[in-house]
């Protein structure tokens, strides 16, 4: 299980993220009255979302000794309000560098959809909540 702790405190938006040993900030933008010191929820969720990707792609490509020089992931998201919710969509473009043949290439995208942030973003994800 992944660890994560936000804390947030008077300051508009700016939370405190701790992964791990990792420090870094969240925010809003300032059109939302944020400080605009990190990227905002929806950005840590694509970046999530391109780094498992690159990463996962980038673990085939190793094992399979194929020449995949470079890797990159641009995500855009977009929503549509639907029977009182809301429906999201995620465009994820992804450029591969290297001397790689058109089956493996293929082979990378399907490998990309099979990184575990993809797999619990396409999933049936409950959040519990509860105050400690």
């Amino acid at each position: 299980m992944s660890r994560v702790s936000v804390n947030i405190g008077r300051d508009k938006y700016t939370t405190n993220i701790t992964a791990g040993k990792h420090h870094f900030l969240g925010d809003e933008p300032s059109e939302f009255d944020g400080a605009d010191k990190g990227p905002d929820p929806i950005g840590l969720l694509l970046g999530s979302l391109g780094s498992c990707s690159a990463i996962t792609m980038r673990m085939y490509a190793d094992r399979k000794e194929w020449d995949l020089e470079r890797v990159e992931v641009d995500l855009d998201i977009a929503h549509e309000k639907v029977d009182g919710g809301f429906k999201s969509q995620i465009q994820r473009k992804i450029k591969l560098t290297g001397n790689l043949d058109e089956k493996q290439q293929q082979r990378l995208l399907k490998i990309a959809d099979a990184c575990p942030v993809a797999k619990i973003i396409k999933g049936n994800v409950i959040v519990e909540s509860e105050l400690i």
